[in-house]
């Protein structure tokens, strides 16, 4: 079965563009010019991945992706025209999985969009296997749920903190590096200079009550990565 993409862009040269390049590339794919018509496409079509323009007319990107995170658990890919570090930083903060610059480069759109999905089916084919509660003292890993508790209160996790979350946990005690993060969890390699890794990791920490100037529950090992501690859960 084809997979869905669901397209939120107002410039219709390029959305066009787009959605004749995808549908080459074997997705189906479905385009809507203004934001505020994309919550009602998304409860009806269940798409597997979004794209959204961050200008659009009615509801932004931005809003957009706050509205939805919490309802549509699949990957939600941005389009910005700037390179504003802020931009992206926001837009990762409310829950999108990854971004793209315009202009965009068709092909480089599709690897996004495989790895995105590639990643995104992992993550699910892992939750099915790997029911197992992760008990830290004061913090419950719940993969079945894909519930987070500290202190027998629930964690306001994104689906992708909760993941980064997750995986870290299932390595307590051994530092991850960057590169492995970035190539497991955003599902593409790491060139050096991407800092969504980075950001979602101070997003984390600040949720599961960490220091963020001296970190001790998801600590950075220099020149290693970063280690998730297994005794710094107590009650």
């Amino acid at each position: 079965m084809k997979k869905h993409i669901l397209i939120a862009e107002d410039d219709q040269k390029l959305a066009l563009l787009i959605k004749e390049y995808l549908e080459q590339s074997g997705f189906q794919v479905t385009w809507e010019a203004r934001g505020d018509r994309v919550p009602n496409l998304v409860k009806r079509l269940q798409p597997d991945l979004i794209i959204l323009d961050l200008m659009l007319p009615g509801l932004d990107g931005f809003a957009l992706c706050r509205e939805l995170r919490p309802v549509f658990h699949g990957p939600i890919l941005m389009f910005t025209a700037r390179q504003s570090d802020i931009d992206q930083v926001l837009g990762l903060e409310l829950g999108a999985d990854d971004y793209v610059v315009k202009p965009i480069e068709p092909r480089v759109l599709v690897a996004r969009i495989n790895a995105l999905l590639r990643r995104s089916q992992e993550f699910q084919d892992t939750s099915n296997t790997s029911q197992q509660d992760l008990v830290f003292g004061c913090l419950t890993i719940k993969p079945s749920s894909q519930v987070a508790l500290l202190n027998n209160k629930d964690i306001e996790l994104t689906s992708h903190e909760f993941e980064l979350l997750r995986y870290l946990a299932e390595r307590a005690g051994t530092a991850v590096s960057r590169e492995k993060i970035h190539r497991d969890i955003i599902g593409r390699e790491y060139d050096g200079l991407d800092r969504t890794v980075d950001m979602r990791i101070s997003h984390l920490r600040k949720k599961i009550g960490d220091d963020i100037q001296k970190p001790e529950r998801i600590k950075t090992v220099w020149g290693k990565g970063y280690l998730f501690t297994v005794d710094s859960w107590a009650t």
